[in-house]
């Protein structure tokens, strides 16, 4: 079943250089057919607002800047993120769908 395109902003294509190098991720994206969408300035500022709201919440950095620019890249350009996660994006991010992949070996 399809539902829709895989796309990637910023931060993702930069997450996934060391593991592939620079000259391949172009065959990665294209054999996955996964589309290069840049980050607007409307989802720079949701992600900058958030991670104010999140260091105002917590009073301290364990999250890091990017985990904020991916959540608003998925809510702005998209309707669902891929992510594991314990409820950070969907606290932030609410309305977000966030479809966490099953562990290795579980069904």
């Amino acid at each position: 079943m399809q539902e829709g395109s895989l796309i990637i902003g910023e931060s993702v294509l930069a997450e996934v250089v060391p593991a592939l190098g620079t000259e391949l991720i172009g065959e990665f994206l294209a054999d996955w057919q996964i589309q290069f969408i840049p980050s607007t300035a409307e989802s720079a500022l949701l992600a900058g607002a958030m991670f104010a709201k999140y260091l105002e919440r917590s009073g301290q950095a364990r999250r890091v800047l990017p985990d904020f620019l991916i959540g608003a890249h998925a809510f702005i350009h998209a309707d669902r993120l891929l992510a594991r996660d314990r409820g950070y994006y969907r606290d932030y991010f609410d309305g977000l769908t966030v479809i966490e992949p099953k562990a290795a070996g579980s069904s």
